[in-house]
């Protein structure tokens, strides 16, 4: 394989800008061509295509966002869309595609090489809902985010014997908010893949109450207010409304997303990124790679879509355990 691209694809996560350096210096130290498609599949298609040069990547590692920058393209749904990029593929000479990004940009990596352009997902989403891996890029970055802005939270929850209800990421998962609700002490935790609700958590608080704690934390995942169609304000206010503790809500948002990524999501983005080059340049195609047990694996990109994410239910009862 002489040349390949290399393109991020859906949400941003911080670990990105780490995988396109290892993907870059990977292939350039097997003297591959690396172009950079700016974009996603949309910059595919409308040919915003850059070679990267082993400076191009230089000072990337300790960035959040993606240098090659991402956005969603429903033109590349259609075969025709797909065709079209093969197309500019081969125009460009483009032999192979690494794309990195969640499930979504797999299925367009899936089409493209059941099209003939060989393709390598590397699962980069602070969700960590890729069932083919145990860690997804981003993962962990998000994670620390949450926690220091959460602890922050907490100061002043305790401040004024609140209750604070804080909403983290996760519409697919409830990974964030399970383990950072650990980490800071949650007092209930509310995702969808539990049967856990919002009277369970007032009694828990009024349980703990009775113990001698005056300030609460909820962690809410985004999958649990998306599923019961209701907000964190509004669940904010059926806690105050039920226990007499005055409760306010905190919405952590796309500030999840971005920062400097931390040294796991650095490490990790630079095996994958590796082992993706590895892949391509034996000729193969169509897979995702992952980790499995703390080693890297790759499976058939088909497989890989298929699997089903597993909560962590163990994880879910120490928290409920240690929570009061």
């Amino acid at each position: 394989m002489k040349t390949i691209g290399v393109l991020t694809s859906g949400g941003d996560a911080p670990g990105m800008n780490a995988t396109i350096r290892a993907v870059t210096r990977a292939a350039i130290a097997k003297n591959i061509t690396v172009k950079g498609i700016y974009r996603g599949f949309n910059g595919l298609l409308n040919r915003h295509i850059e070679e990267l040069e082993v400076r191009s990547v230089s000072n990337i590692i300790e960035k959040g966002g993606t240098m090659l920058y991402t956005a969603r393209c429903p033109e590349f749904v259609p075969l025709e869309g797909v065709r079209k990029g093969v197309k500019i593929c081969i125009d460009e000479g483009i032999e192979g595609i690494i794309v990195i990004g969640g499930d979504g940009s797999f299925r367009g990596a899936k089409d493209l090489s059941n099209e003939g352009i060989p393709c390598i997902g590397i699962p980069c989403t602070i969700d960590n809902d890729i069932a083919s891996t145990e860690y997804t890029v981003g993962f962990d970055t998000a994670m620390n985010t949450a926690m220091e802005l959460m602890d922050k939270v907490r100061d002043t929850a305790q401040s004024h014997d609140r209750c604070s209800v804080v909403e983290v990421m996760g519409r697919r998962a409830g990974d964030i908010a399970l383990q950072t609700g650990i980490a800071c002490g949650a007092t209930s935790i509310l995702v969808k893949e539990k049967d856990y609700t919002i009277d369970d958590a007032i009694k828990r608080i009024n349980t703990t109450r009775t113990g001698g704690k005056h300030h609460f934390i909820v962690v809410v995942s985004e999958g649990f207010t998306a599923g019961n169609k209701i907000d964190a304000n509004q669940i904010a206010l059926k806690i105050e409304e039920a226990t007499g503790v005055e409760t306010r809500a905190t919405i952590l948002g796309h500030v999840q997303r971005g920062g400097a990524p931390t040294l796991r999501d650095r490490v990790v983005a630079s095996q994958l990124g590796y082992h993706a080059v590895e892949l391509l340049n034996a000729g193969k195609g169509n897979r995702v790679v992952g980790i499995k047990n703390n080693a890297i694996v790759d499976y058939e990109i088909n497989e890989a879509l298929s699997m089903q994410n597993v909560f962590d239910d163990e994880l879910y009862k120490i928290a409920k355990t240690i929570s009061f």
